[in-house]
Parts: C-alpha cells; structure tokens; sequence
C-alpha cells in the first residue's frame, strides 16, 4: 500500500488560507495511465515533467495520482463543503467507483464535520466524482447526506445534465442531484454566488457548462479551489492539453490559460481538487515554463 492509498478515507492536515482552516478529505484514491484523464496524452508525454511532479504527483509507474477529495472549513458564520467525492452505492462510469463502500462519513465526522454540522454544500460541477455525497441511501432510497445544508447549485450545470441522455449522466441525476431537489434543500445561485465576505464562485467553464472553482478570503491572504479546470499539476505546465472528460474542450483550454495568468507568480494559493499532497500550492514561472512551488511545510 503506498502512502496515498493509505490516506485515502481520511481527513488530512488543515491548508491555512488566513483565518480559514480548510481541511481535505480524501475519499478514494486513483492511479490513472495519462490517456485515461487527458486526451492523446502518452506517458511519453510526461518524460519532460517527471522532475517535478514526482514523486507527489506521479505514482512510481507514472501513473497520474488523483485523489477525490472534499474541501470543508468554517467561516465566521458558516461551515463549507467544497465537492463531495463519490459517495457509497453508486453507480457511474468506472467499475471501482460502482456501488462502493468507504468510511467517508465517519473520517468527516472525525475531522470535526459531522453531517448534520454542514451548512453549504457546492459542487464544482456535477460529475460522479464531485457530487456523490450529495445524498446517501436510507430505507430503500436516495437521500441529502447532510441534513441541515443548503446545496448550492447553478441552473446552467443543473440544466445540461438533466437534458443528457447518456447513462452514466442518469445516474448521477438519478442518485446524486435530483433527490436533493426533491428534498427542497437546494438554493439556486448565480454564477458569482458568495457566501459571507470570505467565499465566492469564480466562473471556470469548458470542462462543464457551469463548472466554477471557489475563491477563498481571510486576513489578507487569498486561495482558489480549482475543481476540474487543472485535474493534474502537469497542465500548469502543459496548459493546451485537453481533459477527455471535457464538455468543450477548446473552451476548457482557453479557460486554463486564462486561470494559470492570472494566479502565476502570485501570493494566491492553488488548491488542487485532485491534486495528492501537497494540494495547496503556488503557481511560479521559470526559465522551463509555468511550473509549481510548495509552500514550506506543505508537504504531505
């Protein structure tokens, strides 16, 4: 077992963005070959790269770590979901995700986040891996994991997905969004929704049609929850790769771009919603290109 299936069900140390205390729970870990997550990308391709992105981001086969992780921390007011991973008994497009069983609950719980503490929940977007502890089964049928929140949704991503006819899209709907609709626990926001003055969406789209990141204010100090506009730190360096998982893809890579200027050689802190630890990090240029710094201490 390597040490980031090890982590995986657990809640690791907190990432400090001033006053926030954002902490990342980890409920599944994956090793993917390059083709499976960026379109035409070989191994080959990762050659160039494996100085840096080893070994933290890169499994010792090369394979592309990508931990599915959620994002949870308290402001003054209110305390925060950022994504919420695959969830248990679900059925979606990779084998290994289809009707798992992980300790999610219980490690959030032990972290200090029990269901009922949560107040917002948002979604980056509404793929399997972002959404599925939306809800949990309980007597024979889909229902909120946390009671007491309101799950943010955008009526643009919300809308798309309910027009898909392809199965795999059903079935998040089916099992992970509509229920929540159904519960009436769902406020619809627009697209620079902020929650108090230390929370706010920033637009992302490409790799969905309402995809967001979040941006993060406390003392001073600033951070942004990616989601899916970076799956992998390798596409700091290689912006122009597409995702295959990607609704448009040329728009995904123009949104990239745009995301890696703005944050490069900036005090802002990266946080990657796939990226193993060191998740939090900056973007810096080099003489090699767009690459990362880890902040000190920032290591696991």
């Amino acid at each position: 077992m390597t040490q980031l299936q090890a982590q995986a069900g657990i809640a690791l140390d907190p990432i400090s963005i001033g006053g926030l205390q954002v902490m990342r729970v980890v409920d599944t870990v994956e090793h993917f070959s390059p083709r499976i997550i960026l379109k035409d990308i070989t191994y080959d391709h990762l050659e160039p790269h494996l100085d840096w992105l080893l070994p933290h981001f890169l499994d010792q086969s090369h394979k592309l770590l990508l931990p599915v992780q959620s994002f949870v921390f308290r402001t003054r007011h209110h305390t925060v979901m950022i994504d919420s991973c695959v969830g248990n008994g679900k059925r979606s497009g990779f084998s290994q995700w289809n009707n798992r069983q992980g300790p999610f609950l219980a490690d959030l719980a032990a972290a200090g986040f029990p269901p009922e503490s949560i107040d917002y929940v948002f979604c980056t977007h509404m793929h399997v891996d972002h959404a599925g502890w939306n809800t949990q089964r309980r007597d024979g049928r889909w229902v909120p994991t946390f009671p007491n929140a309101r799950y943010l949704f955008k009526r643009e991503e919300f809308d798309f997905w309910e027009a898909r006819e392809e199965e795999i899209f059903r079935y998040t709907m089916q099992d992970s969004i509509l229920p929540v609709v159904e519960a009436g626990q769902v406020e619809w926001v627009e697209k620079d929704h902020a929650i108090g003055d230390e929370v706010f969406l920033e637009p992302t789209p490409g790799h969905t049609p309402g995809h967001s990141s979040v941006h993060l204010v406390s003392q001073g100090k600033e951070g942004v929850i990616t989601g899916d506009v970076i799956v992998n730190p390798v596409e700091i360096a290689e912006p122009h790769w597409g995702q295959v998982s990607d609704w448009d893809r040329e728009l995904a890579i123009r949104t990239r771009i745009a995301f890696i200027e703005k944050y490069t050689d900036t005090d802002v802190m990266i946080l990657g919603s796939h990226f193993a630890g060191p998740t939090g990090v900056h973007i810096v240029s080099t003489p090699e290109g767009r690459r990362i710094r880890i902040p000190q201490g920032e290591t696991k």
